[in-house]
């Protein structure tokens, strides 16, 4: 084949242009993104029901939602938590579930469950979770000092959402910190009660001025008219001219005996930005745009917004974008530096300058042809299939020089030019691809892995196929053709191809050749010693999931822990940033109930979250520390947490589940067991290390008491008590005013004062028309309530969580304990996920090897050689774990990743190696007589000395074109230096395996007579 192809350079040239061409062109059409749009098999359902406690979401909304629910077709887990006036449903599926058949089905059943759920409750929201979910960039909107915050709110909705949507890419903007205007009517008591009036002919009479004749339509003549009062209100000053009537028939106007005039609706959640009351806008891009060309247009749209709106002042947070630049600028360091030292460690070592040239042309080649699977796969470029380019350009460069390096050999034994490109190709060609398939044996089964590791690995694996089966295409077509174009006209010059470094290398070589092989039982058994003790290096090696990134940013989450409003939890956040003496340099907070209609968390007026940016690490870490003692000084009762503020990956891999958790399930009441007796049971639980779960947690809570005997006495109805109660301290809406789209709610407002005050205030009128103290038919205590209610598909439960490492061994004592007790006890967390993907890594692992030692004995023809090759990735592996425990580094995903890219250097030296001393044992037994030991010997000998330069030129130029990044600085940097430790470390060894290590293991394993 190669010899066809090299007849018709043409045809060749014109065939790789042209697949250039259209590679480029499909490369501009490839979608852009931040992470692959994996849809997460997770929807979490969301409940607000206004002044309702835990207790009355969990038995009126969450169970019969549960309950409907439970039948969805690949439901795996389900888990609902209910609070003060919110609650939450996540509910789990089966990976490979499609789930927009799923949010589908969900919604259907919610809207079936509609009639069995309050009339007063707000549909469900439903929220399908995807990797594009994640906001490109916040945008913060601060109204400035005399603008009024609910106007911003308008221009906020129906301008700057409006804008932000039209731009190309974007798939949603939401805002969260919106107020909203509403027009209350607080009545005069003492007027009221002159007038012989009552609360009830107040509302009647705003009731009646705000009415609709809906449908109704007039005749005149041959034309029909739709009939529409005027009387309809729009205005405080239109509510303030109705007239009221008592019961006598006297007619006032209200406004003599009411207040009537706009304010703020009831604020749940607020927005901080630098300390000040704002809004947010996140904007989310759609799965096919581009983020390196979204994120400028939405820079340009806020500088637009800055000159239209002078108003309100406009910056961007949390640009997601900073982590996909710095993958792509990774990338174009490791093309530019890997060109360079290409070149450079080729000159010293071949000392011409037209190898170097064919490399510097194959490698952009390869990388822009790899476009084309990306296209037919529908991958998009992101960080994760960016990182499996990053990984195949070390398998590229070396597949480049050993066909040069071969080449080269062949005209060096006297064949012609076209003779020496035909069988410099043929002679390593099936050991190269024997090298890719052991690559992709090695790293491709991590597909099978379940979950999003699973998918992430697809996108990874699917771009590490891409670039190292364009390898193989552009080493086996376009490089002869190349070195036959560049070499037609040029004759060898044997000073030109070796230079003195390398001889001077060669010579070293041979000399521990000679010394190693004299004692080759005892040097291979120091090497068969060396792999347990360098892979015992891993056990004192950290292992984190992401590596440790230097960030400037932190994000803080306060639980106050006690029954406050949203507006004292505003002051205590605002206390908070205060106490920091601006050390930041931008703040962020989200401050109670929030407003995203994507927010899938937990909504709590007691909660906050406060995003920081400081200038530097020493900074940041000096102000966490400040800001946990003023919190523990002033607000002991408060739960802080302080963590790096979370990027894309931290959010799609971050988990809120606890390590260890043991739960129980009272299975004859099926509801929480009682906070005192739970106590008590707590007091002999058979561990020490645990810490309340979410449904054990406890608040304060008013509880009122009504006297109905004395209601009954006084002629009073209780329905009247409690609609009093609702006009107290609900929100009470009289009616709404609707004009455009556009709905104000006229509300019933009483005074902000504390609530027994308020009760002492208020009377009621009894059958005889007199009226009566409300506080002579309450009477109200305070008692500690649980402020959760959690429950999963059997049931309620409660729960008790452990950190790592703790409470597993005492999982037949906790059984005992609930046993006693009449509990079922289970067991769930974080601990049993990553148990499940340790026995799945196992097994993977154990395909792997098997794959990769069937593609070696098909290769080789022998079922022992492949053992040798095998027998190489654990020192490999040593050195790699060596080199992290001396630089300090954990081991983690972008170390792993760099293993998997060392393996594949080493076993392609290995394979290369032994492939070469097996062709020379053939050809030395035709046509030298000597004996097979003699023979084994010689071609070992040779062996090595021919593939001492490419062995020694893809170590070095792979280690030194990764050597930058560890002197650099920055995100990508921190992200890279883990894997680049591990290259280096594992080619160090592996290098000195490769020239040592498999000539002897092969001497061992050949027989010798």
């Amino acid at each position: 084949m190669v010899r066809f192809l090299l007849n018709r350079p043409i045809a060749v040239s014109m065939t790789f242009v042209a697949l250039i061409v259209f590679s480029v062109i499909v490369f501009r059409t490839l979608p852009i993104s931040l992470l692959p749009p994996i849809d997460v098999p997770q929807i979490v359902v969301k409940v607000s029901y206004e002044n309702a406690s835990p207790d009355a979401i969990e038995q009126n909304v969450l169970r019969p939602i549960r309950e409907g629910l439970v039948t969805l077709n690949g439901l795996e887990d389900m888990e609902s938590k209910a609070g003060s006036e919110v609650g939450t449903i996540r509910l789990t599926f089966d990976y490979g579930t499609k789930m927009e058949l799923a949010y589908i089905d969900v919604n259907e059943k919610i809207d079936r469950l509609t009639n069995s759920l309050p009339t007063d409750l707000s549909r469900p929201q439903v929220i399908r979770i995807n990797t594009n979910d994640i906001p490109v960039v916040r945008v913060q909107v601060t109204p400035r000092p005399g603008i009024d915050h609910a106007e911003v709110t308008l221009l906020t909705e129906n301008v700057i959402k409006k804008r932000l949507e039209q731009l190309e890419g974007v798939s949603l903007v939401d805002i969260n910190g919106k107020k909203s205007n509403v027009i209350t009517v607080q009545t005069d008591k003492d007027a009221l009660r002159a007038l012989n009036l009552t609360e009830d002919h107040v509302i009647n009479a705003i009731k009646a001025g705000n009415s609709e004749l809906p449908g109704i339509s007039v005749e005149d003549g041959q034309f029909r008219y739709y009939l529409r009062l005027a009387t309809r209100v729009d205005h405080p000053d239109d509510i303030k001219r109705l007239p009221v009537r008592s019961d006598d028939g006297q007619v006032v106007n209200l406004g003599r005996v009411a207040q009537v005039q706009y304010d703020t609706d009831k604020v749940m959640g607020y927005h901080l930005y630098q300390g000040e009351e704002g809004l947010v806008v996140t904007v989310h891009k759609q799965a096919a745009a581009k983020m390196n060309e979204l994120t400028p247009k939405i820079y340009e749209a806020v500088e637009l917004f800055k000159s239209d709106y002078p108003q309100v002042d406009f910056d961007i947070t949390q640009d997601q974008s900073m982590v996909l630049n710095a993958g792509i600028s990774n990338l174009q360091t490791s093309l530019l530096f890997g060109g360079i030292f290409a070149f450079g460690v080729l000159f010293i070592f071949m000392g011409n300058y037209r190898t170097p040239l064919i490399i510097g042309i194959s490698l952009p080649s390869s990388l822009i042809i790899s476009f084309l699977v990306f296209w037919f796969f529908d991958i998009s470029i992101n960080v994760i299939s960016l990182s499996g380019l990053a990984l195949g350009l070390g398998m590229l460069i070396d597949n480049a020089i050993i066909v040069l390096d071969n080449i080269t050999r062949k005209r060096r034994e006297g064949l012609p030019l076209f003779e020496a490109c035909v069988g410099g190709v043929n002679e390593v060609m099936s050991a190269l691809i024997s090298s890719v398939l052991t690559t992709l044996a090695v790293f491709v089964p991590l597909v099978f892995l379940s979950g999003i590791s699973g998918a992430l690995f697809f996108d990874q694996a699917v771009s590490v196929a891409a670039i190292l089966g364009v390898s193989l295409l552009v080493a086996f077509i376009l490089l002869p053709m190349l070195y036959w174009l560049f070499f037609k006209n040029k004759e060898l010059n044997a000073s030109e191809e070796d230079s003195k470094l390398y001889l001077s290398v060669l010579k070293g070589y041979k000399y521990l050749y000679g010394k190693i092989f004299l004692h080759r039982k005892r040097n291979l058994a120091l090497l068969f010693l060396l792999i347990p003790l360098l892979l015992a290096v891993s056990q004192i090696l950290e292992v984190e999931g992401l590596p440790p990134i230097e960030k400037m940013d932190t994000l803080v989450a306060v639980d106050w822990q006690e029954p406050i409003s949203a507006t004292q939890n505003k002051l205590r956040v605002q206390e908070m940033l205060a106490a920091l003496d601006g050390g930041f340099e931008k703040a962020e907070s989200d401050v109670g109930v929030s407003q995203f209609l994507l927010f899938e968390g937990e909504n709590s007026l007691q909660q906050a979250t406060l995003y920081l940016l400081f200038s530097d690490q020493e900074e940041k870490n000096r102000q966490a520390g400040r800001l946990s003692d003023w919190v523990s000084e002033n607000y002991p009762k408060a739960m802080l947490r302080l963590e790096d503020a979370p990027n894309a990956f931290d959010q799609l891999f971050s988990s809120d589940a606890p390590f260890f958790e043991a739960r129980w399930k009272d299975l004859k009441s099926k509801r929480p067991i009682p906070s005192y007796r739970m106590d008590e049971y707590l007091m002999t639980f058979p561990s020490q290390t645990w810490e309340r779960g979410p449904g054990l947690q406890q608040e304060s809570s008013v509880v009122f008491k009504l006297d109905l005997e004395k209601l009954a006495l006084y002629g009073i109805e209780p329905n009247q008590l409690q609609d009093k109660l609702k006009k107290l301290f609900g929100n009470f809406n009289i009616t709404d005013i609707k004009r455009f789209g556009e709905v104000t709610p006229i509300l019933l407002k009483e005074d902000q004062v504390n609530f027994e005050q308020l009760i002492q205030g208020q009377k009621l009128r009894g059958k005889d028309g007199v009226e009566y103290g409300l506080h002579h038919f309450i009477q109200f205590d305070y008692e500690d309530q649980y402020k959760f209610i959690t429950a999963d598909k059997s049931g309620v439960y409660q729960s008790v969580a452990f950190p790592a490492g703790e409470g597993i061994s005492a999982q037949s004592q906790i059984r005992d304990w609930g046993y006693d007790r009449q509990l079922n006890i289970d067991f769930a967390g974080q601990y049993f996920r990553d148990r499940e993907t340790i026995q799945q890594l196992v097994g993977i692992l154990f395909i792997a090897i098997l794959l990769l030692y069937f593609i070696l004995a098909a290769q080789f023809e022998s079922f022992v050689q492949p053992l040798i090759v095998i027998f190489t990735l654990p020192l490999g592996i040593g050195g790699a774990f060596l080199v992290l425990w001396l630089t300090g580094t954990s081991l983690n995903v972008m170390s792993a990743i760099g293993l998997v890219v060392m393996l594949g250097i080493m076993v392609n030296d290995a394979i290369l190696k032994i492939d070469t001393i097996n062709r020379l044992r053939v050809k030395y037994s035709e046509k030298l007589s000597l004996s097979k030991t003699q023979i084994l010997d010689k071609a070992m000998y040779e062996a090595g000395e021919i593939r001492l330069k490419p062995i020694l030129m893809t170590s070095i130029t792979t280690m030194l074109a990764l050597m930058p990044v560890v002197f650099s600085a920055g995100l990508g940097a921190d992200l890279q230096r883990p894997l680049v430790f591990s290259v280096i470390g594992g080619l160090t060894i592996g290098t000195f395996t490769a020239l040592y290590f498999v000539p002897l293991a092969y001497w061992f394993l050949t027989p010798k007579k």
